[in-house]
């Protein structure tokens, strides 16, 4: 275990925003986090206690008066192996894209379309992350997790996580309470890849890759090239990725925005609700490309909110304010961040 003091953020936050914590811990086991946790709260110290990934979903608004948890465990290991099934039981520190990778090359396959999301595999289990079409809680079985006012282990089913659309309990009711240590995944042996999101046969044909032919790998690539080409590198352009969630409305709310814009795209979620993207939503507002001081729009989608260079976390913030309100000034719909603020 390593305890750092009055510890700078900068490098454990893809926003790039220069905050510090009193406290940061780097532990590299189970009994270690519950050791710590308990002498914190023996002790009757009330600071609070924030467990984090790589900081890929986090927007520090100040300085963090507390301890900052972090796992540096990094372990994969096959619990059961059954049928046209794979069990593994992945440490919560581990990238994600490096896990991602690693079931690919294992031929564990699933996962491939959530290729280069950024963080780390707990954050999966909290944020229930999600891209072309697919979304972790579709591998997701359990999640173990440390009580962070008692230390005490305990396990959650992908039931008792309550995912939702880029949700889970986490974010809600046991919102600061638990930490996840490890994921358990269920992957397939057999390869059935998804392409009917975002484009992907698409590219696939740019690449002269037929359908038939394809590997898990050469879908893996694929996907990475189209994040590549509309995201920005967080060490070149603090980020966090999509900033906001794509906002779910009611038919009835969809087919009056539809008779307006005869252009705007969307996904059909059930026979009452469609699923607008909240890119195109910002886009039409004037926001793409645009800055509001040292905060500002990707210019290549306007889903993803940007450090220009030294901006704060509060005009960050700011920025979302403004474009929630113009949004449902302009459409009616209020849309909401994805990024977890703290501070």
């Amino acid at each position: 275990m390593i305890i750092k003091d009055n510890c700078s953020l900068l490098g454990h936050n893809t926003f790039g925003i220069d905050v510090k914590a009193s406290h940061f811990v780097d532990y590299d086991s189970v009994d270690e986090l519950q050791t710590f946790v308990r002498q914190h709260h023996d002790a009757g110290d009330a600071s609070p206690l924030l467990h984090i990934g790589g900081g890929s979903n986090l927007l520090f608004l100040s300085d963090f008066c507390g301890t900052i948890l972090h796992s540096r465990m990094q372990e994969i290991h096959v619990t059961a192996d059954e049928g046209d099934y794979v069990y593994v039981r992945v440490t919560a520190g581990i990238t994600w894209d490096d896990w991602v990778q690693y079931a690919v090359d294992s031929h564990w396959y699933g996962l491939e379309n959530l290729s280069l999301i950024p963080g780390e595999v707990g954050a999966s289990a909290v944020q229930n992350i999600g891209a072309y079409g697919s979304e972790a809680k579709d591998f997701i079985l359990f999640v173990d997790t440390v009580d962070l006012q008692t230390g005490e282990i305990r396990h959650f089913t992908a039931e008792e996580c309550r995912y939702g659309y880029r949700d889970s309990a986490f974010k809600h009711e046991l919102r600061g309470r638990y930490a996840v240590t490890h994921v358990h995944f269920r992957l397939s042996h057999s390869f059935r890849p998804r392409l009917d999101y975002g484009g992907i046969r698409r590219a696939l044909e740019e690449r002269g890759i037929n359908e038939t032919d394809l590997t898990a790998e050469q879908l893996r690539q694929t996907i990475i090239e189209i994040r590549r080409a509309k995201l920005p590198e967080p060490k070149e352009l603090g980020n966090a990725g999509s900033f906001f969630t794509n906002p779910v409305v009611s038919r009835e709310t969809f087919e009056r925005l539809s008779n307006k814009h005869s252009d705007m795209p969307y996904y059909e979620v059930d026979k009452e609700r469609v699923k607008i993207p909240a890119g195109w939503l910002i886009e039409q507002c004037g926001w793409k490309g645009k800055a509001q001081g040292r905060a500002g729009v990707y210019e290549r989608q306007a889903l993803v909110l940007v450090n220009l260079g030294g901006a704060t976390g509060k005009e960050i913030a700011a920025l979302c304010e403004r474009i929630q309100a113009d949004v449902k000034a302009q459409f009616g719909i209020e849309i909401a961040p994805e990024v977890n603020f703290i501070g």
